[in-house]
């Protein structure tokens, strides 16, 4: 009996191989490389649209930036991704402006501080920081994993402004037996359990000891949007965006890994081994996910340009979790061969990397255009996604078409 093959299936196969043959002058497509024009699952760009946002799911509100408004070096407002795991908090003028952080757990002085305690006792710092959910590429598995099918667009990096995470929690006496740290929020769990907590993350000592980690209480300039954790955030940059609690009200530090909500379980786990796609994996056999993957973006042009011109100017960001980008590259031919981009340094540690060049094409027609980061243990960007149950840590090349026209 002959396999079935789907429609959309059948347009993939039949676009690949009529595709190959109209291009085979110039380069090969690869094995199991669908062109993007014929993918209808990229084109994110035009589908429940609001306020520029791709809306994911609206129990949690949960929305993604497409990559062409991405293109600032500080990302706006308007244009930074929405991440939630529970109802957001409905909170009145009267409770923002006598809000209270809670320090407690092994510690040897918990404290309670106001926003004005904070602002008032410790060093206010602004820094431009990554944010970027660990999901983000989740859309793109085969087989499909669970949860919000994000594309390219949960990823950030807007200026915030707060005082150091390490001078707070230090300023409690940190007992030596403290490992941990536990963060909670004012956010409602989706039963609407006041008991529950929606999130509840938290991070090493040793990273929680950082001094790019802001407790912060602007964002651009002017205070936090109640959508991005108003009036009170932990930002955590390089890790997965779930480590940075919005509305926060408490932190603990711990003598064990803490086991809040969504630590525990598979959540914000991968598999400690490779798997094979489908495969699945023991409880047991997870580890937490620490420092997020060297990744890459391409802001300019937007997909599907046509274009007039054999010189085209490109564009994006790269950004490598703890680690610093050592280079972007380019390619037009399918990886057969790469063109180094103009990498600049970041803003300040944390900070996603803009890179830029110019690529001349050899002809008229449809190309596509790759982007590669390696970071600074030339750990690069593969081709492929390493696929995990839960969906998370594409960080696969960023790919996006062009028609030359002259």
């Amino acid at each position: 009996m002959k396999k079935k093959i789907s429609r959309r299936g059948f347009i993939k196969k039949h676009s690949q191989i009529m595709l190959s043959i109209s291009l085979a002058s110039y380069f090969a497509i690869p094995m199991n490389v669908i062109p993007l024009y014929a993918n209808d699952s990229l084109k994110i760009d035009n589908i429940h649209k609001k306020n520029d946002l791709t809306i994911l799911n609206d129990r949690p509100i949960n929305a993604e930036t497409p990559p062409h408004l991405l293109d600032d070096t500080i990302t706006p407002t308007n244009r930074h991704f929405v991440r939630n795991n529970g109802i957001m908090p409905d909170l009145s003028y009267n409770e923002i402006s006598n809000w209270k952080l809670r320090i407690e757990g092994n510690v040897k002085n918990p404290k309670i501080y106001s926003i004005k305690d904070l602002k008032s006792n410790f060093e206010v710092i602004t820094k431009s920081l990554q944010l970027e959910c660990g999901g983000n590429g989740r859309a793109f598995f085969e087989p499909p994993a669970l949860g919000n099918q994000w594309s390219y667009g949960a990823i950030s990096c807007s200026e915030w402004t707060g005082v150091r995470l390490s001078d707070v929690i230090k300023s409690s006496g940190i007992k030596p037996s403290s490992i941990y740290t536990g963060h909670y929020g004012a956010d409602l769990h989706l039963s609407g359990d006041v008991n529950k907590n929606a999130l509840s993350r938290g991070v090493p000592i040793k990273k929680a000891l950082d001094d790019n980690n802001i407790i912060a209480f602007a964002m651009n300039n002017k205070k936090i949007p109640l959508i991005h954790g108003s009036p009170l955030r932990i930002i955590c940059p390089g890790w997965p965006g779930s480590t940075s609690q919005k509305w926060l009200t408490k932190i603990k530090l711990l003598d064990h890994v803490h086991d809040g909500t969504k630590m525990t379980g598979k959540s914000y786990k991968v598999p400690i081994n490779p798997t094979r796609p489908g495969e699945k994996v023991d409880i047991s056999d997870y580890k937490i996910i620490h420092s997020m993957p060297i990744k890459s973006l391409i802001t300019y042009p937007e997909t599907a340009l046509n274009h007039n011109s054999l010189k085209l100017n490109v564009r994006g960001h790269a950004w490598a979790g703890d680690k610093s980008v050592k280079k972007v590259e380019i390619s037009i031919d399918y990886g057969s061969s790469w063109q180094l981009t103009d990498l600049k340094k970041p803003i300040n540690n944390y900070a996603w990397q803009d890179w830029q060049t110019q690529i001349i094409f050899p002809s008229k027609g449809y190309f596509e255009i790759w982007c590669k980061a390696t970071d600074e243990d030339n750990r690069a960007q593969p081709f492929d996604i390493s696929w995990n149950p839960k969906g998370y840590l594409n960080n696969s090349i960023h790919r996006i078409f062009t028609n030359i026209n002259i």
